[in-house]
């Protein structure tokens, strides 16, 4: 079933309203790891600039410049880690317009909402990015203790907080805060199924260029199957 939604989510590309929500969504990720991408350069220059002197070998004036060309295949592998904080950031951005979207197509009878205001939105995106900033930084003492563990570490832990905070999102439109959260808490393994299902593209660079939007999209017909327990909507009053 939540691969039925994420189908529901491609087979939207066609529709203006939706392609266009994705394509600012993959210029907005894009712009966010190229301001990345800056800093790194930017620090390689700073540490790297000056020659280096060596015990029989002399001046070496190559380094920066191999770090320089080196830095785009590591931000390439960094991606696997800062698309994860990233596609958690669009939420904030354009969660609403692709909800919006969808239900247009898929949910035409459900009543109009308000949208969330932007502060709203903001905090619990600022609030989240700490919670999973250091979540990440409190499981590199597991990989170090469990190695061949970490992938599997990895991928659950940035499953759980990445469906916990789509599907939040999501369900708070027409549920508000409480009823998303007692919904989230009722289906919390299928939301974390979705989650990690979710972080798994995330890794592969290039495409998780698409992943954030996509997620959106499906984690909204995620929200609308589990809410009415068989996929189709059922009108909500909003708030």
């Amino acid at each position: 079933m939540i691969l039925a939604d994420f189908l529901k989510a491609l087979g939207q590309l066609p529709d203006p309203r939706f392609r266009r929500v994705l394509w600012l969504g993959i210029g907005l990720t894009i712009a966010l790891l190229v301001a990345a991408y800056a800093g790194v350069l930017w620090l390689i220059d700073a540490l790297a600039s000056e020659p280096i002197t060596l015990p029989w070998v002399g001046q070496i004036t190559w380094i920066g410049d191999l770090l320089g060309w080196g830095s785009l295949g590591l931000m390439l592998l960094l991606s696997v880690f800062l698309m994860i904080p990233v596609a958690s950031a669009i939420t904030s951005f354009f969660l609403e317009d692709v909800a919006e979207a969808v239900e247009a197509v898929h949910y035409p009878a459900l009543p109009p909402v308000a949208r969330t205001s932007f502060w709203d939105g903001m905090r619990d995106t600022v609030s989240f990015l700490g919670l999973m900033l250091i979540a990440n930084l409190l499981a590199f003492t597991l990989y170090a203790l469990f190695p061949p563990f970490a992938p599997l570490i990895f991928y659950a832990m940035n499953g759980f907080l990445l469906g916990r905070e789509y599907f939040q999102v999501a369900a708070m439109r027409r549920e508000g805060r409480a009823g998303a959260k007692a919904l989230r808490r009722r289906h919390a393994p299928t939301i974390w199924i979705a989650g990690i299902l979710m972080a798994l593209p995330l890794s592969v660079p290039l495409l998780n260029l698409f992943v954030p939007i996509l997620g959106a999209a499906t984690f909204t017909h995620l929200y609308h199957r589990l809410r009415t327990g068989r996929g189709g909507p059922v009108p909500v009053a909003s708030g």
